[in-house]
């Protein structure tokens, strides 16, 4: 019986160890969640500022749909003014 005891003894002496070492995975768990939030804020922060951005790029976009005509107008123009001059010079 006392065998029993020194060996059940022996067994969960070092109970602390387990405790330190739970302790510091929850501390490990807590500062890998924390700079995951910090993170997530800061992705957040950044699309935040990207919406706001977003009709200013849009506006600057719009005028990019009137370069299709305004080249179709400049072709317009270069042609007629390539047919008046061959009537006027007959070339």
């Amino acid at each position: 019986m006392v065998r029993d005891m020194t060996v059940w003894a022996a067994q969960y002496s070092d109970w602390w160890l387990g405790l330190s070492l739970g302790f510091a995975a929850v501390v490990i768990l807590v500062v890998v969640v924390g700079v995951i939030l910090t993170i997530a804020s800061r992705i957040a922060d950044s699309a935040h500022a990207a919406t706001a951005a977003l009709p200013l790029v849009r506006d600057q976009t719009n005028a990019l749909q009137d370069v299709a005509r305004v080249n179709e107008s400049a072709i317009s123009i270069l042609r007629s003014t390539r047919a008046a001059r061959k009537a006027l010079t007959g070339s």
